[in-house]
Formats: structure tokens, sequence, C-alpha cells
């Protein structure tokens, strides 16, 4: 598998597969999955917490850090999409729609280069 070539879908029914083999849908609420996504999501972050931007755009000089980035990354994403098979989300269209409002509420010109949040005298 890689991200060339398989789809959303097939991630999907790869995540659906592994709870199912394992009787985990008994314990995947959405609740359950929304707080073991920001577990992960944490245990991510904690490869970041300590080091410069500088450093963070340079973990995949290190190929042990990188996949030790990688896997954690991949828990979220499996949690992800666990939450939205749980859900019947269509992560496809999901994030379509939701590109389609951020680019209402952040559109180019005005955020060119800059950081995603209007200064608040822009705002006032």
């Amino acid at each position: 598998m890689n991200d060339a070539s398989t789809t959303i879908s097939e991630l999907s029914q790869l995540i659906a597969d592994f709870v199912e083999e394992r009787d985990w849908n008994q314990f995947h609420s959405p609740k359950n999955i929304s707080m073991s996504m920001a577990i992960e999501a944490a245990e991510l972050m904690e490869h970041f917490q300590w080091i410069s931007m500088q450093e963070s755009r340079e973990v995949n000089a290190d190929a042990e850090k990188l996949e030790a980035v990688g896997e954690e990354l991949a828990d979220v994403l499996c949690y992800a999409l666990a939450l939205a098979n749980q859900l019947d989300i269509d992560v496809a269209d999901t994030i379509e729609r939701k590109m389609q409002k951020n680019r209402l509420k952040y559109p180019a010109q005005d955020f060119q280069g800059r950081y995603g949040h209007k200064h608040q005298r822009d705002s006032e």
C-alpha cells in the first residue's frame, strides 16, 4: 500500500476489518475513539515538544525518529478512520466540504504567507 494507489475507502476497510477481527466494536464508541485519538496526538506531539521549529523540519533526516513519528501519526489516522467508520462519515466528502468553508474563511489573497488567523485588529 502507498498513498498514490490506496484509497481512503481501502484504509477505512483495513481498520474496520482489524477492529472486527478482535471484536472491538463493543469498545469503539465515538467517545472512546475520540479520546484515544487525542491521546495518540499527544504522543505525536511529544516527539516535537522540546525542539525548535527548524529541528522539527529536519526529523525526516533521522530514520529512527521519522519511523517513530510515522507510527504515532498512523495511530492518529487509524483512530480518525475508526471514528468515521463508527459514525458513517464519508471522509473525502467531509474534507472537501470543510476545505470549501476554509477557502471562504481564509481567502488566499488575505492570508497568503500569513498565520492562519486574522489579527485581532482586523476582526474588530
